[in-house]
């Protein structure tokens, strides 16, 4: 990938905001701020139009609930063609995390974790996707 230089005109304000965004992210340039900013911008609208992208699916929940395992492992498994990877952390006696690496349409991932946050007995969960390619 080849890097292009040039140059951007802002108002004033627009500027302080970049530089108060890149330094509350601790960027080390305006540059990797925009890079950044764009980058997020390329992976929403790539979720908002449907398209192939790749993300995590992150869940907290007691292990003892009853059947909760069960229906958790069963959901997966009418969602095999996007599931790539699951990996399960026990984080106190009960309580434990999983981390489901997913990759498709937009549309699918997010059904699944609506329907896998939704089970009874989760008490936490979250989608976070980012671009496929």
């Amino acid at each position: 990938m080849s890097i292009v230089r040039f140059g951007v005109s802002l108002e004033k304000e627009l500027l302080e905001a970049l530089d108060n965004y890149a330094s509350e992210n601790h960027f080390t340039n305006r540059s990797q701020a925009i890079r950044h900013l764009i980058n997020n911008n390329t992976v929403t609208s790539k979720w908002q139009n449907n398209d192939l992208v790749a993300g995590s699916i992150t869940l907290v929940f007691n292990h003892h609930r009853r059947d909760l395992i069960t229906n958790l492992t069963d959901l997966q498994h009418d969602y095999l063609p996007v599931i790539l990877s699951s990996q399960h952390f026990h984080l106190e006696k009960e309580l434990c995390m999983e981390i489901i690496a997913v990759k498709g349409k937009a549309s699918v991932l997010k059904e699944l974790a609506d329907k896998l946050i939704a089970i009874k007995g989760i008490h936490h969960g979250k989608l976070t996707m980012s671009r496929a390619s």
